[in-house]
């Protein structure tokens, strides 16, 4: 006979743990379950970034992006101190290198003013090297709430707090059908194991498309993984930066270019690339998987991003494949750093949802089906964003499945 909750959230990630917590502040006594595939918590997206607290600084104002993200960082401050957790409010500077830049900058002043991002403020080039003395720019702008953090130790804690208020944690059960009517739902695991549940609330990142159609919602938008790939600067280069060091972005893109990111732990890493790849899980370059890659390349949206694209698509697969471009993005901002200055780092692959007509969708996307709230793309800044996102996931819950 199937097990039977109140609620079920899929997905043991930042997102997923932080719903499953909201949900038992508000209802104590229910029965929950926390479910995912992998055999240990923040297991994809979560453990691998490069660790940010975001500010709010880029989002388009009224977005969910830029209301859940101010507040977000906020609340995640407060749960990192209340918790014992080691964060650091490191600050930040947005450089523009050139003239041509200064617009896109005064575009990020704007919204970091209408999103009420804390302490913000447009610099000249000799307060640039008051604060990043092996850093150059005409402008730039200071973050000093931008902070770091150790997401994977979030998460844990997360995790520590829901297994205490009562919820059962079920990981190495992969989801392998939805099946759902206007009473129920019912998830099929491995083995044909079989869970109930009133409602559920997908926070399946890399697979939540996959899993909201099987729930009966529409293939739009689809995920597409992107590579994100990371350097390490040499333990005795680390000096040239006191904090984050941004360049400013593409606009139109939901990627924030290659930037200098020092961490909890000490070490300060440089990317990411953000390369379209064969497989959700594509750790590694040559992992491709057939159903992945069958997913990506059978979407309408993926051909005509790579149409409007392809160029920035070239750019990319250069910079995964050249420590040397890595070094020249990051040399226009900090002069003297060379390829030599760098070893191997890590990687992620983002969860990039793609609309059917080509577009990356930009904000987070929250939809329904039949006893259940589907997250549909949640990237950055989704960990900064997860206590405040995990709010507004609940109210959708409480009101659809009531």
């Amino acid at each position: 006979m199937p097990t039977s909750y109140d609620r079920v959230v899929i997905g043991a990630g930042i997102l997923g743990l932080a719903v499953a917590r909201e949900l038992l502040a508000r209802h104590p006594d229910s029965r929950i379950a926390v479910v995912d595939k992998a055999d240990r918590v923040a297991a994809h997206q979560t453990s691998h970034n490069s660790g940010v607290i975001h500010a709010g600084v880029y989002y388009a104002p009224g977005s969910l992006k830029a209301r859940m993200c101010v507040r977000g960082a906020a609340m995640m401050y407060e749960y990192c101190e209340r918790r014992g957790i080691d964060v650091n409010r490191i600050g930040k500077l947005i450089i523009a290198t050139d003239a041509g830049e200064l617009p896109g900058l005064d575009e990020l002043e704007r919204r970091s003013r209408a999103n009420g991002v804390p302490g913000i403020r447009r610099i000249g080039g000799p307060e640039i090297r008051e604060i990043e003395p092996h850093a150059i720019g005409v402008a730039a702008l200071h973050s000093p709430n931008t902070g770091i953090v150790d997401f994977r130790t979030v998460c844990d804690r997360l995790a520590a707090d829901v297994v205490q208020a009562g919820a059962e944690l079920r990981l190495g059960w992969p989801v392998r059908d939805v099946l759902a009517n206007a009473r129920q739902i019912r998830l099929i695991g491995p083995d044909g194991d079989a869970i109930e549940a009133a409602g559920a609330v997908f926070c399946a990142g890399l697979w939540a498309d996959r899993l909201a159609v099987r729930a009966g919602a529409s293939p739009d938008p689809r995920i597409v993984p992107f590579r994100g790939g990371y350097l390490r600067l040499r333990a005795d280069r680390r000096g040239v930066v006191n904090g984050l060091i941004y360049p400013v972005p593409d606009p139109a893109l939901p990627f924030l270019g290659v930037h200098l990111t020092p961490q909890i732990g000490g070490e300060v890493v440089l990317g990411p690339s953000a390369l379209l790849v064969g497989a959700r899980d594509a750790y590694g370059l040559t992992t491709v998987r057939r159903g992945d890659l069958a997913d990506t390349f059978a979407w309408p949206g993926t051909w005509r991003m790579m149409r409007r694209w392809w160029k920035t698509g070239l750019q990319e697969v250069h910079l995964a494949a050249s420590r040397r471009a890595f070094a020249a993005h990051a040399a226009r901002y900090v002069p003297g750093l060379t390829a030599a200055d760098m070893t191997p780092g890590f990687a992620g692959v983002r969860a990039q949802a793609v609309a059917r007509d080509g577009k990356l969708v930009d904000d987070f996307v929250i939809s329904r089906t039949d006893r259940a709230v589907h997250v549909r793309n949640a990237p950055s800044p989704a960990a900064t964003s997860s206590l405040a996102l995990a709010e507004l996931i609940a109210d959708s819950a409480d009101e659809h499945l009531a």
